[in-house]
């Protein structure tokens, strides 16, 4: 069978191309790809091409389909699997392996032929072995292409951990009912942060969303009410931390609004010296800092009062990725009706759209880059599909079920456009 994939060569050298897919073994699997939201990892290992820790040295000569926050349908099965998958089946993929004899290879950075910029694909026996090939019985596939992110999301909250002075037991988990503070909070990640805070199954009692762009503020606020959170039991604070236009918004307006004990949680959505160091001066007694955003430079780093660490037990860590376990969360959590991370969707494409995306990815405003693997579409941004709807009417058509959804990417969106939109 033939696929169309973005496969990467090297250092921001992606190609859209058409090629033939190998017959399956007795332990693969062969998909469709519905859908795949584009991944800032994938824009820095396509940056970086064979120096990122993930990419095989020999892309050049045997190049790998990338994106990895995939949902799609099972096309056949290799008689190895006949008894667990069927043709059909809705699926999602865990793509950290974690294989003892290959730790860091993944589906869309190291794999020939799966990857989720593609029409089809074949899932090697590794994913089953490692049970990260995952069934998925949402109709909506976008939600599935979330459940990657929203799983890295999951993974930061239940590492963070607290101690009991005298006792050598990590706690693991945010403190429920506690103060929790997500600097730089508005992004894409920030905000399906703020959905599981507010309506996951431990939620503090205090928390402060930060960042310094009024607009995305703004946008948050209106997704994720004060309101809301008051209901699920959250006092919900947002606030602008620019203080060269709101100089009232320090890290001392910030404490006060914890009656000066300070933060048991605070999450770092960006790798910005500044942030980590406001993050650290917000810490409370045992205070947990998640250093959530992955930094591209392998010298970063900023600040820590370690006389805080010693006397304070303030501490730190670092996540990359979730786990099959925060994945599973996950989507028992969106199939419950509780968590609804579309707002981390601000533009949708299609697979013509994926290298372009991929490499101008830091450049681009807005939130998740989704893109529908079996249509020809440019990159749009779903606050500009009225005004393209003027000439295109099915842009008009998309706008006018978005605008009835609170200006948010839904599952009916998504229906008109796959079968409305011009196939790749």
């Amino acid at each position: 069978m033939k696929t169309k994939a973005v496969r990467l060569y090297g250092v921001n050298d992606l190609r859209l191309e058409e090629f033939e897919l190998p017959e399956i073994r007795d332990d693969e699997i062969l998909a469709r790809i519905v859908s795949d939201s584009i991944c800032m990892s994938t824009h820095k290992a396509a940056m970086q091409g064979a120096g990122h820790k993930r990419v095989p040295n020999n892309v050049a000569e045997n190049p790998v389909i990338v994106g990895h926050e995939f949902c799609g349908v099972i096309e056949q099965v290799g008689k190895k699997w006949a008894d667990k998958y069927k043709e059909g089946d809705k699926f999602i993929i865990q793509p950290a392996l974690n294989q003892k004899e290959d730790p860091l290879a993944a589906p869309g950075y190291s794999f020939n032929y799966i990857g989720g910029d593609a029409t089809y694909v074949v899932i090697p026996n590794a994913v089953m072995k490692q049970n990260c090939l995952l069934p998925y019985k949402s109709d909506t596939f976008f939600f599935g292409s979330l459940s990657e992110p929203m799983s890295c999301i999951i993974g930061g909250f239940h590492a963070n951990y607290h101690t009991v002075r005298g006792k050598y037991v990590h706690n693991m988990g945010i403190v429920e009912g506690g103060n929790c503070a997500i600097l730089a909070g508005v992004g894409p990640m920030g905000l399906g942060a703020i959905d599981y805070a507010i309506h996951g199954p431990r939620r503090p009692g205090l928390l402060v969303i930060t960042d310094i762009d009024d607009a995305r503020l703004e946008r948050a606020s209106k997704i994720y009410t004060v309101e809301d959170a008051a209901a699920n039991g959250v006092k919900l604070v947002y606030l602008n931390t620019n203080t060269n236009i709101y100089p009232e918004n320090t890290n001392e307006k910030i404490l006060s609004l914890t009656g000066g004990k300070g933060f048991d949680d605070v999450f770092v959505f960006a790798p910005v010296k500044p942030v980590v160091e406001q993050g650290d001066a917000l810490l409370g007694m045992d205070g947990c800092l998640n250093f959530f955003a992955g930094p591209t430079r392998t010298d970063f780093s900023a600040m820590f009062n370690f006389y805080n660490v010693h006397y304070s037990s303030t501490h730190i860590v670092g996540t990359s990725g979730g786990n099959t376990d925060d994945m599973i969360e996950y989507v028992e959590l969106m199939n419950e009706g509780k968590l609804r991370p579309n707002a981390m969707i601000t533009h949708i494409g299609g697979l013509n759209a994926v290298v372009s995306t991929t490499i101008d990815l830091d450049k681009i405003p807005g939130g998740k880059k989704l893109v529908y693997t079996h249509i020809d579409m440019p990159l749009t941004a779903i606050d500009d599909m009225a005004k393209l709807g003027e000439t295109d009417p099915m842009m008009a058509a998309l706008a006018e079920i978005v605008e009835r959804n609170n200006g948010l990417w839904c599952a009916e969106a998504e229906k008109y456009l796959l079968s409305h939109a011009k196939k790749i």
